[in-house]
């Protein structure tokens, strides 16, 4: 695939669609009620930020917003320009330190929030690495690690085969998709260096504003 080929594959987001996506499941989310979010950098940082404007509850304090950073994409293949390949194994290059934050992970609803859902590997690492800590807390104060639930909302789920699978209690209600899609590149506006031509491939390809539909009477 040359340099062109690959550019016209890309999906195009902008930020107003991804502000959208995020305000459509937010109801949904709601039913979860999570007392904490854990946003994964870079991609999961913006939607993080975004939804929580959209769980505020009136009288309510905002949702935490907590940040790891996990790379998966480690090789690089030039193919006309530069394609990231997803790596097979996960770097943690930054997690919560519990007692800096005070964070408390027993018996909370939490939601892990990123950009993706590609190869499933990232989720997959960030899901068993954070009950690892619950079973720590909860072990420290007596308590039952089980009391904690977990939730996942990403802006795209792709149609693909995962290389790792996610708990039951995740899958069977508590995993969020906000658009299921095809296995293609998407560039994301937060990736761009060049925002006014990455805004007009988006509308281009209607992945900027959802309009409302009207009728004529």
């Amino acid at each position: 695939m040359d340099a062109a080929e690959v550019e016209a594959s890309k999906m195009y987001i902008s930020y107003n669609n991804v502000h959208q996506l995020c305000q459509e499941s937010s109801d949904t989310i709601k039913a979860f009620k999570p007392d904490l979010i854990i946003a994964i950098g870079g991609g999961g940082f913006i939607p993080a930020r975004m939804l929580r404007s959209f769980l505020k509850e009136p009288g309510q304090p905002n949702v935490r917003i907590m940040a790891i950073i996990l790379s998966l994409y480690e090789h690089v293949e030039t193919v006309g320009s530069q394609v990231e390949k997803p790596g097979t194994e996960v770097v943690r290059t930054q997690w919560i330190d519990y007692n800096q934050s005070k964070v408390d992970l027993v018996g909370k609803n939490i939601l892990i929030i990123d950009e993706v859902d590609d190869t499933r590997t990232t989720l997959h690492y960030a899901v068993s690495e954070l009950k690892k800590d619950v079973e720590e807390q909860a072990k420290a104060k007596g308590a039952d690690p089980k009391d904690t639930t977990f939730g996942i909302f990403v802006l795209h789920d792709k149609i693909k085969t995962k290389r790792a699978d996610l708990p039951a209690e995740i899958m069977n209600g508590n995993y969020f998709a906000a658009r299921t899609v095809p296995d293609v590149w998407i560039a994301y506006p937060w990736e761009s260096t060049d925002i006014v031509y990455h805004t007009k491939r988006a509308m281009e390809q209607g992945n900027d504003v959802f309009l409302p539909s009207t009728t004529e009477e």
